[in-house]
């Protein structure tokens, strides 16, 4: 195997295991019937939610997702 392909090899497995801590520490969608009460008004009434954990956890999965992909894609290509 040359350097290179070590290389993004390396960093496929940090990205991979990257996605799957991002995807974990994120709060579950669907809370049941209270969170789909409770939860709509609080989403429709924020106006930071740009600004929240999950947002940016969101955010950082396409993210680190897209840099998988990409490693992937070039790690078979070579």
């Amino acid at each position: 195997m040359s350097t290179l392909t070590i290389i993004l090899t390396i960093l496929q497995v940090i990205s991979g295991l990257a996605v799957t801590a991002v995807v974990l520490m994120q709060s579950g969608k669907s809370a049941g019937l209270s969170g789909a009460i409770g939860g709509g008004a609080e989403t429709f009434f924020s106006k930071g939610k740009a600004k929240t954990l999950d947002a940016k956890l969101a955010k950082a999965t396409k993210w680190f997702a897209l840099a998988f992909a990409l490693l992937t894609l070039i790690l078979n290509l070579i």
